[in-house]
């Protein structure tokens, strides 16, 4: 028997992207002939698909953990990397994203709707195309961006357009097995059913689904039973069809009182009270039953309620039944607003827009956000001196020095910038042009030796030069030797 999985939590890991190559052409009679190091590849990137075929979550319960291929490194000669597969999840029709803490990410409804949940690392750029006229053979290249990594929850509420609501052992099952080509277990004691089933009816010219939601019962809102786990499958119905056990045996039970409680409990889920109501008065074969059924017929139509009297043994009112239901849906069909198109929402950057922040922390420390200065820290290779110098020369071009000495920020102070954290210090790299070096290597952040001036050199030659205080005066006059 296939398990039925409403609700997993999915972990998540995109691609990284592939470092670019550091490379510098030799060949015979050209010993440097200029840089050729290839552009990484970009990482995978993760996708949740709607698939009509796929009913359940199942594979992902027992597979959890997904991760997309990495992009792959640059190399020599121009090379680059390959770009790392997309991967693409199906999930059921009706399928809901969204994070541990509750918050939805995208509500999947509809064969083929595309979600893209994490994005794949770009591929970091080779020398070869961070050269540029001044810095002609770069000796550094950037790092490849890690992909997304999160953890999603996938809550699957059934698509139907009408729910089978009632206690157990109602003859929901039964009655959806008649209805439609669904096969559910029926058996005669309670909670027989524990995942809802889904049956394609149709009348005519209307075709539309019934589900069966199993484990209603009394405080089934606050968890008990299973009706938490399953009253999220009736949100998206369109007509509740309230199935009541007329022969039933219990005390304490009767239609009346039966459907209150329900009531009561699709009330305290919230989200429900404006779908039409249909009353099927189940298993009027037993003699009793039919008795009960003309009994509290006149009462349930006085609420306002449609009542059938049927019978999933001998299909006794199962047309009227199905027509009834045939026609709220259509009903609710034409009420819904038009579908439309997927539109391209176009977000132009505002004209004052920066593309970062600064914020200046309680500790005395200044914190840099935007997209761009935290994708160029996480590319930059902090082991080369020249990666560091091309990084501060982007920032500087960006304005955050700038700013930052407008936050008040004083040299010395700490400046973080996505992960990583610096003593700020703009005479490194304010208004100062580059000045080519050695690969690998930028001048501007080594250790400056300072030369003492030409006052200072002329006053230590004349200390040189003079005599010592002690041999003055040991020295014998002239007028002594006489």
């Amino acid at each position: 028997m296939t398990t039925f999985v409403d609700r997993v939590v999915l972990h998540l890991q995109a691609g990284d992207g592939g470092h670019g190559c550091v490379s510098i052409h030799r060949e015979k009679f050209k010993p440097f002939g200029g840089p050729d190091g290839g552009n990484g590849g970009h990482g995978g990137t993760v996708s949740l698909v709607v698939d009509a075929q796929v009913h359940t979550l199942l594979d992902f319960h027992f597979r959890p953990h997904v991760k997309a291929p990495n992009g792959r490194g640059g190399a020599g000669s121009n090379r680059d990397g390959a770009n790392g597969g997309d991967l693409v999840l199906k999930v059921p029709d009706g399928t809901v994203v969204q994070t541990l803490d509750g918050t939805v990410l995208a509500d999947m409804v509809g064969a083929g709707t595309t979600f893209e949940v994490a994005r794949g690392g770009r591929g970091g750029r080779g020398n070869a195309s961070l050269a540029n006229a001044r810095r002609k053979a770069p000796g550094f290249a950037e790092l490849g961006e890690p992909g997304e990594q999160l953890d999603v929850v996938l809550e699957l509420k059934s698509v139907a357009d009408v729910g089978l609501v009632g206690f157990p052992s109602a003859g929901k099952s039964s009655l959806i097995s008649v209805i439609s080509a669904a096969k559910p277990k029926i058996a005669d004691y309670p909670f027989t059913t524990l995942v809802p089933n889904l049956g394609v009816v149709r009348v005519d010219n209307h075709t539309f689904t019934v589900a069966d939601v199993p484990g209603l019962i009394p405080g089934a809102a606050t968890g008990k039973g299973l009706g938490l786990e399953f009253l999220r499958h009736v949100e998206r119905c369109a007509v509740l069809v309230h199935v009541i056990d007329t022969a039933t045996l219990e005390p304490g039970r009767d239609p009346l009182a039966d459907i209150d409680t329900i009531e009561a409990e699709l009330e305290a889920y919230g989200g429900l009270a404006d779908r039409p109501r249909l009353v099927a008065l189940n298993k009027v074969d037993v003699p009793d039953g039919r008795d009960l059924a003309d009994i509290v017929r006149p009462d349930l139509q006085a609420r306002g309620l449609r009542v059938f009297e049927v019978s999933a043994a001998t299909r006794e009112g199962l047309k009227e039944l199905t027509y009834a239901m045939a026609e709220l849906v259509e009903q609710s069909r034409v009420a819904a607003p038009p579908a439309e198109p997927t539109r391209v929402v176009i977000r132009p950057k505002a004209v004052d827009d920066a593309g970062f922040t600064i914020e200046a922390e309680p500790d005395g420390s200044y914190t840099v956000r935007g997209v761009r200065p935290e994708r160029w820290v996480r590319q930059t290779n902090f082991d080369n001196d020249e990666a560091v110098g091309y990084l501060a020369d982007r920032l500087a071009r960006l304005g955050v020095e700038d700013q930052l000495a407008k936050a008040g920020a004083q040299p010395g102070d700490l400046v973080r910038i996505g992960e990583r954290e610096f003593d700020w210090q703009p005479t490194l790299y304010a208004g100062v042009e580059f000045v080519p070096g050695a690969r690998g290597r930028d001048v501007r952040l080594e250790e400056k030796q300072t030369r003492a001036s030409a006052a200072e050199r002329l006053a230590a030659r004349k200390a040189r030069r003079q005599r010592p205080a002690d041999e003055v005066e040991s020295t014998p006059d002239a007028d002594d030797t006489e």
